[in-house]
């Protein structure tokens, strides 16, 4: 059973005055050493409604409200009834401003600010209204919050064309806003606003000439740019016919370092994008086992750049996982969308190992 923590009047009286300064519970708690953040708001309630003698009792007392005197003195049960006259007047300078009508919106701000530390029934009393009309607007302003949450997450799924999932668009919303993730999710979910990439789908080309080792590990983070590349290729899917885009991926931002398309993937092809690249000496490239990376005139020209070539286990596509990311969408059908997609992964896309920043900004940062 967990020991019960007695704090001296002076704490409680100092924890109140904080608090109603504006200062944050974390904050109280952390300078004056108190454990659980209920003992400050039920400081708080107990301050509100004029109770001060319960900040005198000791821990397990029981309370004795309606058996005995309520005040220790006269003076204290003045003060007690001068502070919710006080609170009274002062409340609707908070709530409604100089010579404004009560505004359903700030009442419903300044509520939430007090929340734990006064009763719904003691705050409605000091506005002047009915707790039937609080709860009929805490609806309202509910209803509103959602309908503008449910169009800005629309307006992001459709600015990146349904590329990102609810975790990226939390953290797109979260620039503006405070939101839960699993808000998010369920919103997306019941408007049908999920991820539209669908997954790459792979077919045998042929037999392997040399298979390197796999010295990449999983190891997916760089200290400097151009020291771990990944190189993939991916399907282009449109009408009857397919495209192929190789790309070349760098490790320390993700960012796409060298791409080529063509119809028909094949050594020239993979090569084509490899030159692309500067000499790399005592660089790691990292792939899989198709037949355009174990065939010995890709392996020779890796080699030639000062490269050392790692591929992934067959049937592990995980060893080479962030490549195996990028996949374009099914609007991507010609040559123009993939060079803008291209543009939009390295400068805008944020990454979430990159701290939702773009590969190009965490570049610039880092430069």
């Amino acid at each position: 059973m967990a020991t019960r923590v007695s704090y001296p009047l002076e704490v409680k009286m100092k924890a109140i005055e904080m608090r109603m300064a504006g200062i944050p519970v974390k904050e109280i708690m952390e300078q004056l050493n108190i454990r659980n953040k209920t003992q400050v708001e039920t400081w708080m309630r107990w301050y509100r409604r004029g109770e001060q003698n319960r900040l005198e009792q000791p821990v397990g007392k029981q309370y004795s409200y309606g058996k005995g005197p309520e005040y220790t003195s006269e003076l204290e049960k003045v003060q007690a009834e001068n502070r919710f006259l006080r609170q009274q007047l002062e409340l609707p300078k908070k709530v409604q401003g100089a010579g404004e009508e009560v505004s359903s919106k700030i009442i419903m701000e300044w509520m939430e600010s007090i929340r734990g530390e006064v009763s719904v029934k003691q705050a409605c009393a000091w506005i002047g209204i009915p707790r039937a009309t609080y709860y009929r607007w805490k609806a309202e302003y509910a209803s509103k919050l959602e309908d503008h949450l449910v169009e800005k997450i629309r307006e992001l799924c459709i600015q990146h064309k349904y590329r990102y999932g609810y975790r990226k668009i939390t953290a797109l919303l979260r620039r503006e806003c405070t939101v839960n993730h699993k808000r998010v999710q369920r919103i997306m979910q019941r408007e049908g606003l999920q991820c539209r990439v669908k997954a790459k789908k792979r077919k045998p080309t042929g037999q392997p000439v040399h298979i390197a080792e796999h010295l990449l590990k999983r190891q997916f983070e760089a200290d400097a740019p151009m020291q771990k590349l990944v190189t993939d290729i991916t399907y282009l899917p449109f009408g009857g016919k397919t495209l192929y885009l190789s790309s070349i991926l760098d490790l320390f931002n993700g960012e796409i370092v060298a791409y080529s398309i063509a119809d028909k993937q094949d050594t020239p092809f993979v090569l084509d994008t490899l030159r692309q690249l500067p000499s790399l000496p005592g660089a790691i490239l990292h792939s899989d086992q198709g037949s355009v990376y174990t065939s010995l005139a890709y392996q020779e020209a890796v080699k030639g750049k000062g490269i050392t070539m790692s591929m992934s286990r067959k049937g592990t596509p995980a060893d080479n996982a962030p490549i195996e990311g990028l996949t374009c969408t099914t609007t991507a059908i010609v040559e123009q969308t993939v060079r803008e997609y291209i543009l939009y992964y390295n400068s805008i896309r944020i990454q979430t190992k990159l701290n939702n920043q773009s590969p190009v900004h965490f570049r610039q940062l880092a430069a």
